[in-house]
């Protein structure tokens, strides 16, 4: 299983960004704005999503742990074939007006970890835009 850790500095409160990030039906609009074009529920735990490039997936959330500022969801159905795809995106509070947004996945089969995680990037620098931009323009 290739398991894919990306992690960035967010200029922008802990609250906020966790605020965005467990908005699970929201993601276009408060978390990853350009990287992810559409997001529509299809029930009270799936979320089906546009991306920037046309693909079409549907993940599923697993949980939310308000307290460690965490959310585990999975991709059930892409284009991308995973046959096993799990992530969790973390919330770490770096002092007053920063956080660290920790973004994990794993996915099978293996041959699917380097194209993972070259979207998993550029979604991250996607929500460190979004974030920092949103708190500068309160």
């Amino acid at each position: 299983m290739a398991t894919v850790i990306k992690e960035a500095a967010v200029g922008a409160p802990a609250a906020h960004c966790w605020d965005a990030l467990r908005d699970f039906f929201a993601l276009h609009q408060r978390l990853a704005g350009g990287f992810v074009t559409n997001t529509e529920m299809v029930n009270d735990r799936d979320r089906q999503v546009t991306f920037f490039t046309g693909a079409v997936a549907r993940e599923r959330l697993i949980g939310t742990d308000n307290d460690a500022m965490r959310l585990a969801y999975s991709v059930i159905d892409s284009p991308m074939g995973a046959t096993h795809h799990n992530a969790s995106a973390q919330i770490v509070p770096d002092g007053p007006q920063r956080c660290r947004f920790v973004w994990i996945t794993d996915v099978l089969p293996d041959e699917l970890g380097p194209r993972t995680a070259s979207l998993m990037e550029a979604g991250l620098q996607a929500a460190k835009s979004t974030l920092e931009r949103q708190v500068a323009s309160t």
